[in-house]
C-alpha cells in the first residue's frame, strides 16, 4: 500500500500512527518485522495483520504531506465536519471546487476580498455547515482562514466546533471584548474561530456598526480568508448588514426546502446596497 518513509515528511508512517496513538512501540515493531521478512510495504504489512485499517494508513499519509483531517470519534470537532474527517469523500471534492471557484472569483489578495459572507433566506438551509466545512478546507490548503459566526440570534459554529461561547463578536462589537476572542483550532495549523458571544438584546445594531467594518478590516490584515456565519435573511436583516460590511455574499439553498422567489429577492437585495453576489449554492442533506 504505502512505503513506511516518503521523501516529504520527516517522520514515517509508523511513528505518525504511534504519536496519534494508532499503534504501539510493540504493534510498530511486529509491522516493520512483516514489511521485512515478506518484502511488503508498511501500509500493506499493517493491514494483514490487522493492526491498521487503510483509512488509518492515508490518515498517516496526509499528516506527513502536512495535509491535516482527523479520525472520526476522536470527538475534536463535531461530525458534521465533513471535511475534517471524511476529506476523500465525494461531498468534500465537490467542497474542494467550491474552494476553487472562491480563489478565482472572490479570494484573489486584493484589498477588500478577504471577507465573505454565506446568506440564505431560512433556517435549516445549512449555512453554518457550509461556512465550517469551507474553512477547513481553506486552512488545508495552506489559507490563514478564520470563520466569524455573526448569527448573533441563534449561533452554531461554537458547538461545531466544540468550544467555549462566553466571548466573542458581541463583546467585541459593543467594546467589551478583544481581538482575543479569535479561538485556535489546533487540529488544524491554519484554522480559527470567532464564536459569536453572549446573545445580545440588539444583534441589528451591533452588526450594522461602523465598528464591525473596522473590525474585518483589522483581521484582514491577519488572515487570508474570513468566512461569515449569518442569521436567516428572510426574518431579520442581520445578513444584509453583515454583507454590507464585508462587500460579498455567497448565497445559499437548500434543494426542496429554498424558496426560488426568496433566494431572488435576497440576491437582489443584497446586489441593491452594493454587496457583490460571487454565487450560490445548492446543497442537498
Amino acid at each position: 500500500m504505502h512505503t513506511a518513509h516518503t521523501a516529504t515528511g520527516e517522520r514515517s508512517i509508523g511513528a505518525i500512527l504511534v504519536d496519534s496513538g494508532k499503534l504501539t512501540i510493540d504493534q510498530a515493531e511486529r509491522i516493520l518485522r512483516t514489511q521485512k521478512d515478506e518484502k511488503l510495504r508498511f501500509g500493506d504489512a499493517a493491514v494483514k495483520l490487522g493492526l491498521l485499517r487503510p483509512e488509518d494508513i492515508q490518515f498517516a499519509l496526509a499528516r506527513q504531506y502536512d495535509y491535516p483531517y482527523l479520525i472520526k470519534g476522536g470527538g475534536e470537532i463535531a461530525d458534521e465536519l465533513i471535511a475534517a474527517y471524511q476529506p476523500f469523500s465525494p461531498q468534500v471534492e465537490a467542497l474542494r471546487a467550491l474552494r476553487s471557484q472562491l480563489m478565482l472569483r472572490w479570494f484573489t489578495g486584493e484589498a477588500g476580498r478577504k471577507s465573505l459572507a454565506v446568506a440564505s433566506p431560512g433556517r435549516g438551509e445549512g449555512r453554518s455547515w457550509l461556512v465550517a466545512n469551507l474553512a477547513v478546507v481553506f486552512s488545508q490548503l495552506g489559507e490563514r482562514t478564520l470563520v466569524i459566526d455573526a448569527d448573533l440570534r441563534n449561533p452554531r459554529q461554537h458547538a461545531l466546533f466544540k468550544l467555549e461561547n462566553r466571548s466573542g463578536l458581541s463583546h467585541i462589537l459593543s467594546n467589551r471584548g478583544e481581538v482575543n476572542a479569535v479561538q485556535r483550532i489546533g487540529s488544524f495549523r491554519d484554522l480559527s474561530v470567532l464564536p459569536a458571544g453572549p446573545i445580545p438584546p440588539n444583534p441589528q445594531e451591533l452588526l450594522g456598526r461602523s465598528l464591525f467594518a473596522r473590525f474585518l478590516e483589522e483581521v484582514g490584515h491577519e488572515f487570508d480568508v474570513v468566512i461569515i456565519d449569518t442569521p436567516a435573511a428572510a426574518e431579520c436583516a442581520d445578513a444584509h448588514g453583515v454583507a454590507v460590511n464585508s462587500g460579498g455574499a455567497l448565497l445559499l439553498a437548500r434543494k426542496h426546502e429554498t424558496s426560488f422567489t426568496d433566494l431572488a429577492a435576497l440576491s437582489d437585495d443584497l446586489r441593491g446596497v452594493g454587496v457583490r453576489v460571487v454565487g450560490s449554492v445548492l446543497t442537498e442533506f
